[in-house]
């Protein structure tokens, strides 16, 4: 089954009448139904509090509703962690809601896998062949023999439980191609993952990170905020002249893979010229005396030679740093996927900021705040005796979180049916064919699978390989649990979702559709609940959270910010903030982080860099059509020098070709990168002919070349070297 392609401009978007909602509610077919009513808002609205889904910040909101119809979203001006604020593409919700593209019903492929070839059935009909296959599965591959894969949605925690209430530990998500490495490096380091305090800074080196495109809240606003009020330097070191960048005091286009270099030059000086604070160190950390002979080497002449930058403006950073101390910070936040070596990298930044002193501190690092949310309803899982006795991809990576797997190691495992075979996927609202590097890898992981269920409110590019395609909700329709937000120091809040308008179609949760499913396999008893009753679990030791989500949409327990550690140990193996990892040099791995050049691109080819816009959340806002008149279409970016040698011109079609795979998109000739990286954003060149992105640009995970964090089983997107050339 497919559809007409539909995209439509905002004004006409607008004009588009609401008859259709009576035939939606019986059933019928939908073109689309307004955002906004002629003329703005009509009287007697109601106000609806929601939480934002459109990315993994889950901002609360407020849906204007009229007859039924959400009219208007709102940002809800109470809820400090978004600053009161909401962005293009939380305004752009409204439409996912009333996407004519969206999935309406059940569908079951009925041609071969990629062909787009579909049928309708009911859902009865969609449960029953789930459920039958999911035990055939079971009793010949034994029930780690289905794989599970969940995005950033407020309802994955169901499917993670269904998960382990069926059997299988073989569980992954989204984080493995974006921010294990990132987490491993910091709770290997200070024993947990900091949350940075932009607000109150005075000097932020950000490596790599593009906070004014790639929104994270409250960091993005805050970082305006320090930035024009606070007096805060901005330093971006980034191959590419990002909106970040261009906002910025200082931009320098560092050489891609030298990030490392960068951090152990900034030690030589921190610690060579006693810059770094001398008390806190002594007292916190663990390992000084290692880590002085360890960066005595790296001199910043040295960096700058590793780096292209210059060796005195290094110097200067770590004076500059130094200088207003603790508030200060290499920014640790989301970055893209990087190298194989990305863990020690980012272990790199960690033990910069260790130097500081700004761990626990005022305009530096901050720990967890105490929140007070309860994880639900208890699950007392089946013991099944003939599972295997690891995940698939254990021992594939060499420090890998125990309780999820790595995306890119476990794709590897199915594909070669060791070391044991993995023959059923069941994917909610993520998208690995457009998110995981090397397409061709994860269209080969579908084919080798007996059945693979996708559920999403539109037709993915995962959807499209996928057997059985469920409706899910939208999150304006959706009853979801309370979920625990940190917010730095604008907050530690709960939130929770309640439906702002009736579910259109045959949409379903994904808590309705596992519950559905452990009925017909047995496993009732672990889902004997509604979704309020596990809400209240959650909320047990917060009594004055439900009438504060009720009044305000937001509960805050009001929490230390600062000092949270004074008079407590740190959760390492030495009880202190870990210079030296004791930890690391047990398992054979550098104790401190040792700098091995990496392959440049050799002549005539570049590296594919990845990052973000302020537009797309990874994949899925590329098939929201209001969002795609502001970003229609992806272009690579080239240095006008290349372009040049290659007889390339802006606007020109060129095809960019790794060992991956072949894309052709629209050349955008720009000194905005350096001229040995190129670039180009996430979630074009789609498959799926349900899209409203479909036939525009090219895809970045069919040519990137899915390397791999040696440590975390983080996806290594940045180890891909491209040809480009005219097409």
């Amino acid at each position: 089954m497919t559809s007409k392609q539909f995209v439509v401009s905002r004004r006409g978007f607008l004009k588009l009448g609401v008859a259709t909602a009576a035939a939606a509610a019986a059933g019928g077919a939908l073109t689309a139904r307004p955002a906004s009513a002629k003329g703005g808002l009509k009287p007697g609205f109601e106000s609806k509090f929601t939480v934002c889904d459109m990315c993994f910040n889950k901002c609360s909101a407020i849906a204007r509703v009229s007859d039924g119809v959400v009219q208007k979203l709102d940002p809800n001006p109470k809820f400090l962690k978004s600053r009161g604020m909401l962005c293009a593409k939380g305004n752009a919700g409204i439409h996912q809601l009333y996407d004519p593209n969206r999935l309406k019903h059940p569908l079951l492929r009925v041609g071969e896998r990629g062909e787009g070839k579909f049928k309708r059935i009911s859902w009865q009909e969609a449960l029953d062949l789930a459920a039958a296959k999911m035990g055939a599965i079971a009793k010949e591959h034994t029930r780690c023999g289905m794989l599970f894969m969940a995005g950033a949605d407020m309802q994955s925690t169901f499917v993670h439980r269904f998960a382990e209430a069926f059997g299988s530990y073989n569980v992954i998500s989204h984080e493995s191609n974006c921010l294990l490495s990132n987490n491993r490096a910091f709770l290997d380091t200070f024993g947990e993952v900091p949350i940075p305090d932009v607000l109150n800074s005075k000097y932020i080196l950000m490596v790599g990170a593009n906070r004014f495109e790639s929104l994270v809240t409250p960091d993005s606003i805050d970082l305006m905020t320090a930035l024009r009020q606070h007096g805060c330097k901005l330093v971006v070191l980034d191959p590419r002249y990002t909106k970040t960048a261009a906002l910025a005091n200082e931009h320098h286009a560092i050489r891609p893979a030298t990030d490392l270099a960068l951090m152990l030059a900034l030690m030589h000086v921190l610690i060579g010229e006693e810059l770094y604070d001398q008390r806190f160190v002594a007292e916190k950390t663990y390992g000084l005396e290692q880590l002085r002979d360890h960066v005595r080497p790296y001199s910043p002449e040295w960096a700058e030679g590793e780096t292209q930058i210059p060796a005195e403006a290094i110097r200067r950073m770590a004076r500059e740093m130094a200088a207003v101390a603790p508030a200060a910070m290499v920014y640790p936040g989301r970055r893209s996927s990087d190298y194989a070596n990305s863990t020690q990298i980012r272990r790199g930044f960690a033990m910069v900021n260790a130097l500081l002193g700004n761990w626990d501190r005022p305009g530096g690092l901050t720990a967890a705040r105490v929140v007070g949310l309860k994880g639900g309803i208890p699950l007392e899982a089946p013991f099944y005796e003939d599972n295997p006795p690891e995940r698939v991809d254990s021992g594939q990576a060499r420090l890998m979180f125990e309780e999820e797997g790595s995306f890119k190691l476990t794709r590897d495992a199915v594909l070669k049916g060791e070391p044991y075979p993995i023959k059923g996927f069941f994917a909610y609202h993520v998208n690995p064919m457009q998110t995981g590097a090397n397409r061709q890898k994860t269209i080969a992981m579908f084919n080798k699978m007996d059945f693979v269920m996708v559920m999403d409110v539109a037709m993915t590019d995962t959807a499209w390989m996928a057997d059985l395609v469920l409706p899910s909700q939208t999150y304006l329709e959706r009853l979801d649990p309370a979920s625990a937000q940190q917010g730095s120091s604008a907050c530690a809040c709960v939130v929770q979702r309640d439906p702002v308008v009736p579910a259109m179609f045959e949409a379903q949760p994904v808590f309705w559709v596992v519950k559905e499913l452990a009925k017909r396999l047995e496993l009732g008893e672990h889902f004997d609940f509604t979704v309020e009753e596990f809400r209240a679990a959650q909320l047990a030791d917060l009594p004055d959270a439900p009438k504060a989500l009720a009044e305000d949409g937001v509960y805050y327990n009001p929490s230390r910010l600062y000092g949270v550690y004074e008079g407590k140990i740190y959760k390492t193996k030495s009880h202190k903030i870990e210079l030296f990892n004791q930890r690391y040099a047990e398992a054979g791995l550098d104790p401190m982080p040792v700098y091995t050049p990496l392959a440049q691109p050799p002549a005539g080819q570049f590296r594919l860099v990845v990052g973000r816009n302020a537009l797309i959340t990874q994949s899925s806002s590329t098939s929201n059509s209001l969002l795609l008149q502001m970003q229609p279409d992806n272009d690579l970016w080239i240095h006008p020098e290349p372009a040049a040698k290659l007889g390339i011109k802006a606007g020109q079609k060129v095809a960019v070709s790794s060992p991956a795979g072949r894309q052709v998109l629209t050349a955008r000739v720009t000194h905005e990168t350096r001229p040995d990286t190129v670039y180009m954003h996430t979630g074009f060149g789609v498959m799926s002919k349900e899209l409203a992105a479909f036939g525009r640009g090219g895809c970045i995970a069919a040519v990137l070349v899915d390397a791999v964090d040696e440590i975390s089983g983080n996806m290594a997107m940045h180890e891909t070297f491209v040809q480009v050339a005219a097409a």
